[in-house]
């Protein structure tokens, strides 16, 4: 297409499959990295010493990191343009990043450097992740976007497939050594961490390689087209004011005064340390509203003012999406922390991280993790058809209610080679979480704020990690007697919160043609 031709463009054309094909690759690549975390994590962490009910409480550092780091990378790559593009020098650094912190995190030699690594990986991640989501709304009309995000999700569901089933290929078929002394992660799970890095930076590659982006006034000019077709519509696109520096005063004084008040509780109570960290957080994020409202009285033009602004600035369909995806990625988080440890328990019978038994139950979770993410890739070819019959919302709602039957069905299911039957549940509702709330999302904000949006979107994820890291330890402790197994049924129940959420959320209007 000539540049001439380019600037007269005032709705985005619609993409060949092999041009939708190369955006999505990389996520190819971030899913390996993604799948090897989840599934070895706890892994090398009870390895290294961990008892069962300080697991959540390890993994907390990770969604902190993606609290801050989604929203401000979303943020400068709205406004980035360089020789690479506007979103993919975010793939690229983020690629690398992400390979040589799955290098170190088999080899970690203590507890908390392992934790430590976790963080790391997990924040090179969402430095790469997070521009891969406004990347398919940046390039696609409305009208295929269901279809992109559902791409996103098959290239998901290979990636983890492959990941997830490394450490049991390598020691059924290639007889690599999957047991080691005390301490000492096994040689599986390093080669697999090893092959994961490799992998990840290659297909984050493909995609920089492969595809173009719009001009940021390109973008502009799609933007300045839709807005102008939807008012002639009579279709209301606005957004909510911003909020006064007295309105960031005030909420920071309420969220610093009830965390303060908590570290108080705690430190008289002598309750467990999971709860310093919440009421900790809450503190800090009073503190940050204060200093966010002194520079907005200040009329100070900064980009964490902007992005504050913008979080209270979201479109009504982004809230109630927002409600979805808490309670849908509570689940999962529960599901990718407490899984490896309620199966070995349960199912196999031991927690000596020593024994055959042990990494036998482990490596077979790999496998189920394996069974999900592959029906999630499945999946994602019979979405887009199902939700042009029922709508997006409806859709979305019987996915994860099935999300819902799964994870209770690992409760129900004694017999460990009959655990992929629940699976299939968790594999559909997964394939709709990568695909469906983003379709939706991405038809109601603007084109030259996807980015800040699609990483503040992202903070309704990390929020709900960092509650299950702050409590599940400490409800299984005192309610449940440690058995980690409880943790899927909590996960299941969540999953149909969310059901019952997605059906209220309200659908923005689709681009006119």
């Amino acid at each position: 297409m000539t540049a001439a031709a380019d600037s007269i463009l005032r709705t985005r054309p619609r993409l060949s499959r092999l041009a939708i094909w190369n955006m999505c690759v990389g996520f190819f690549g971030i899913q390996i990295g993604f799948a090897l975390q989840n599934g070895n994590a706890s892994r090398i962490f009870q390895t290294l010493g961990a008892e069962v009910d300080n697991l959540a409480i390890l993994w907390i550092a990770a969604p902190l990191t993606g609290l801050l780091v989604q929203p401000i990378i979303g943020h400068f790559s709205d406004r980035t343009w360089g020789p690479l593009g506007r979103r993919r020098p975010y793939f690229l650094v983020g690629a690398i990043l992400t390979s040589a912190a799955m290098i170190y995190m088999p080899n970690a030699p203590s507890l908390w450097l392992a934790a430590a690594t976790l963080w790391v990986m997990d924040a090179a991640i969402n430095v790469t992740m997070e521009p891969f989501r406004a990347f398919v709304g940046d390039n696609l009309p409305d009208e295929q976007r269901t279809g992109g995000y559902a791409m996103q999700t098959f290239f998901i569901g290979a990636g983890a497939v492959l990941a997830s089933c490394l450490p049991w290929l390598l020691t059924n078929v290639f007889h690599v050594v999957s047991t080691a002394p005390e301490g000492v992660t096994p040689d599986s799970v390093k080669l697999s961490f090893y092959i994961g890095a490799a992998g990840m930076l290659l297909a984050v590659l493909w995609t920089v390689v492969s595809t173009r982006e719009y001009t940021p006034e390109q973008i502009d000019a799609f933007e300045s087209a839709r807005a102008a077709a939807l008012t002639a519509q009579g279709a209301d696109d606005r957004q909510a004011p911003a909020r006064s520096h007295r309105a960031w005063y005030v909420g920071g004084l309420i969220w610093g005064f009830i965390g303060a008040v908590g570290v108080g509780v705690v430190s008289y109570a002598g309750l467990e340390k999971e709860l310093y960290v919440l009421f900790g957080f809450l503190v800090g994020f009073g503190l940050l509203q204060m200093a966010v409202g002194a520079l907005h009285a200040a009329r100070r033009s900064n980009s964490l003012t902007e992005i504050m602004d913008d979080v209270f600035r979201m479109p009504k369909t982004m809230r109630g999406l927002a409600v979805v995806q808490f309670f849908s990625w509570f689940a999962l988080f529960a599901m990718w922390i407490y899984t490896t440890a309620a199966v070995t328990a349960v199912h196999y019978g031991t927690s000596d991280t020593t024994s055959t038994a042990y990494n036998e139950g482990a490596n077979w979770v790999g496998v189920l993790f394996g069974v999900y993410n592959g029906v999630a890739a499945l999946a994602a070819f019979a979405i887009p058809v199902i939700a042009r019959r029922t709508g997006r919302k409806a859709a979305h709602a019987i996915n994860l209610a099935l999300g819902g039957l799964g994870l209770i069905g690992v409760f129900l299911i004694r017999d460990p080679q009959l655990l992929w039957l629940p699976m299939i549940g968790v594999g559909i509702a997964w394939a709709s979480i990568l695909s469906m709330p983003y379709a939706i999302l991405s038809g109601a904000v603007p084109g030259r704020k996807m980015g800040v949006y699609m990483g503040i979107f992202n903070i309704f994820i990390v929020v709900p990690q960092l509650l299950a890291a702050t409590i599940l330890g400490l409800m299984l402790k005192s309610l449940f007697d440690g058995q980690a197994i409880w943790a899927l049924v909590l996960g299941g129940v969540s999953f149909f919160i969310a059901a019952a959420c997605s059906l209220k959320v309200t659908e923005p209007k689709a681009d006119p043609a």
